[in-house]
């Protein structure tokens, strides 16, 4: 009997080049059927407070809202090691102070936005789609913008100025890397079937990483404007050994995220991952 595993992904390289050997039918997935649906984290992120998809790419922000219904697959992860969300201004100014700053932001339950918030809470914002945040940022709608994905590389031909990169001020901080996303799984899958889509999307990782010139051939769909290095690069970023499995530092990254949003009143309730093997 077929069993439909719908799975949810931003439209973007690292995501493109992860999923790359389930989109393309390079694994034998044997009773298990994938369908694909890419959009914005955000947008998933919401999706997900429903429970639509088997399996969903996430925030780990919005895993706070989600752990009652879904546990994190152990493959997947998206850290960004002393790097990750910038956010960028038309003109430098203080890092220190964004008080009588608006900031246009990709989302609140991203985990762009939480880590600025662990940064410096009081600062205005606006929610601004991902890929609209530099046109928005150089139009001067907004003092400055919050960067994920392939903005993170290419904000400074636009002529913006970096004025903190979260994931430097994290891992100053705690010593860790920045969790940012994770691959969910539903919980009422049962534990089986849990079991048996992990190892299928870690043989999907494995495949790329494998077979890297094709899969970044696909990924570069996916790249808005990068070139080919660049795209190389990006998915170098968020695609590699630490995606395979979180390991323990990546795993006590996540938990030290979450207690971190929990003390600073940003989560509503204390969370203690799962993660599935």
């Amino acid at each position: 009997m077929e069993i439909e595993i719908r799975v949810a992904h931003s439209p973007d390289s690292d995501d493109a080049f992860m999923f790359y050997a389930l989109a393309t039918n390079k694994l034998d997935t044997g009773p298990y059927h994938f369908t694909h649906t890419l959009q914005d984290i955000e947008s998933l992120n919401q999706r997900a407070l429903r429970g639509e998809f088997e399996v969903t790419a996430i925030s780990i922000h919005a895993y706070a809202y989600l752990a009652d219904k879904y546990a994190l697959l152990a493959s997947g992860a998206s850290m960004g090691e002393s790097y990750g969300p910038v956010v960028v201004a038309r003109e430098p100014w203080e890092g220190g102070d964004f008080r009588t700053k608006t900031i246009a932001v990709p989302g609140t339950m991203t985990t762009a936005f939480l880590a600025l918030k662990l940064f410096q809470q009081d600062f205005q914002y606006q929610i601004v789609p991902f890929d609209q945040i530099i046109a928005v940022v150089r139009a001067g709608h907004a003092d400055g913008g919050l960067l994920i994905h392939e903005g993170q590389l290419t904000y400074a031909e636009e002529g913006l100025h970096k004025i903190v990169d979260l994931g430097i001020w994290w891992h100053e901080k705690t010593g860790l890397p920045l969790p940012l996303g994770g691959n969910a799984i539903r919980r009422d899958l049962g534990r089986e079937h849990m079991r048996e889509v992990a190892r299928l999307l870690r043989a999907s990782i494995q495949y790329a990483l494998d077979h890297r010139e094709e899969a970044l051939l696909h990924a570069m769909k996916f790249g808005r404007g990068l070139d080919v290095a660049r795209a190389d690069r990006f998915v170098g970023m968020y695609v590699n050994a630490r995606t395979l499995d979180y390991g323990e530092e990546g795993r006590r990254a996540v938990r030290v995220l979450l207690q971190e949003a929990y003390k600073n009143r940003l989560v509503p309730a204390p969370i203690e991952p799962e993660f599935v093997e």
